[in-house]
């Protein structure tokens, strides 16, 4: 048996082990600690008693207190659906005109709107509904399927170059890549093309070049965009005489598209939003538009 020595600067016992000179204490644990560490143990023992703890295969024990989380969402779920019932069922109901004339509605529209817009359009068009990056702007009254609410919630419905049925479809196609015009008749055009929404670039230098890009325009561009060039939301050709463009409007960017083409797309939404989504989202577009005249 180990004799007992005591410290004679603490006066504690010690353990009898030495190191270096250096003598280790036999300093018991803080009785404080000691009772947070029995009250830790004492409550986690309880804890398993009382809350969905041990996971057992397919199930798991759910507690005296039968806390479940998921039920308690689905709960929460099940209120605000109740709660929301009323003004859904009103929006489905109601004609795009009659909702608009309905302060109360309106007022959910842009609510809720603002949010289904974050969560599904954002990504694309921007928090703000600008676009950029190849993605149209939905607040600039330059539409190529049509403004108009109806006209925003079939575009929402069934997307564009979609795989529904219906989708709308669209493309420009590559008249340079595919061989349809030659390099000066597609350089002539992109010109006219450049100077309808930039009417100072033509000067007695290029009015010749831009009358070739007119006419080359009349034979292979005015079928689809008009031959004012005012575009035809029937086919989603948009108009080349504003100051909108999608994918840019310098003279570089029109000659690239020309040659290359283009195909947007934007997927369809049917099935992932309800109707009264897909009314109150075309409702908040359009109003993008009325709120950046």
């Amino acid at each position: 048996m180990a004799v007992e020595e005591i410290d004679p600067v603490s006066g504690r016992e010690t353990t009898g082990h030495e190191w270096n000179g250096i003598t280790e204490l036999d300093t018991p644990v803080p009785r404080g600690v000691l009772i947070f560490l029995i009250v830790t143990h004492i409550f986690a023992v309880l804890w398993w008693f009382l809350m969905p703890t041990w996971p057992l295969g397919t199930t798991y024990t759910h507690g005296l207190l039968d806390t479940d989380q998921h039920k308690m969402v689905a709960e929460r779920l099940s209120e605000a659906n109740a709660a929301r019932a009323p003004w859904v069922e009103a929006i489905e109901k109601k004609s795009f005109d009659e909702i608009q004339a309905d302060p109360k509605l309106m007022k959910i529209v842009q609510e809720t709107g603002h949010r289904l817009f974050g969560d599904n359009c954002a990504a694309c068009h921007g928090r703000d509904g600008r676009g950029g990056g190849n993605y149209p702007d939905l607040a600039d009254h330059d539409w190529i399927w049509g403004g108009g609410p109806e006209a925003i919630a079939q575009t929402i419905s069934v997307g564009v170059n979609s795989a529904h049925a219906d989708s709308r479809v669209s493309q420009m196609p590559a008249f340079g890549r595919d061989e349809m015009l030659d390099p000066l008749q597609l350089q002539n055009v992109a010109i006219y093309v450049h100077s309808l929404s930039n009417p100072g670039d033509a000067t007695p230098d290029n009015v010749q070049t831009i009358e070739a890009g007119r006419q080359v325009f009349l034979t292979t561009c005015a079928a689809c965009h008009g031959e004012n060039a005012k575009g035809n939301v029937d086919v989603g050709a948009p108009n080349l005489t504003d100051k909108y463009w999608i994918y840019g409007g310098d003279l570089e960017t029109i000659v690239a598209t020309i040659h290359g083409g283009r195909q947007g797309h934007m997927p369809t939404w049917g099935k992932r939003l309800s109707a009264a989504d897909i009314k109150i989202l075309a409702l908040y577009v359009h109003s993008l538009g009325v709120e950046n005249p």
